[in-house]
């Protein structure tokens, strides 16, 4: 199991295809059994930092478990890919198979945490 940022992985794959090493991070991933990215969508991305997004996604298609977590719905997530074709071939593969959990209706934790932090400091 692997968790990082989306935003790691994005720089990580770019780097390896400038570097003509994207088949090899490709494969080491892919050794990985689920793969965990948060926070999808929290950081625009270029044209380029999709498309090798859009490539790891569909190198895990059916083949490994990939874990998302997104503050945006799936119909905002043009924003991310920029191409509506894109999107909705990247939309395709996430969902197919999945399990989709909407959490839009819980607390946060980290706000929930700052108040009991709060809380707990003496005045």
């Amino acid at each position: 199991m692997l968790w990082t940022t989306t935003a790691d992985i994005v720089q990580q794959l770019l780097s390896a295809k400038r570097d003509l090493r994207l088949p090899a991070l490709l494969a080491r991933l892919d050794r990985v059994e689920a793969l965990i990215l948060d926070d999808i969508g929290y950081v625009k991305q270029d044209r380029e930092e999709m498309e090798v997004f859009f490539t790891l996604l569909a190198a895990r298609y059916e083949r490994r478990s990939v874990l998302i977590s997104s503050n945006l719905v799936f119909s905002q997530w043009q924003t991310i890919f920029k191409d509506p074709l894109t999107t909705l071939a990247a939309v395709d593969r996430v969902v197919h198979h999945a399990v989709l959990l909407d959490l839009s209706g819980v607390g946060s934790y980290r706000a929930k945490q700052a108040q009991h932090q709060m809380a707990a400091v003496p005045e």
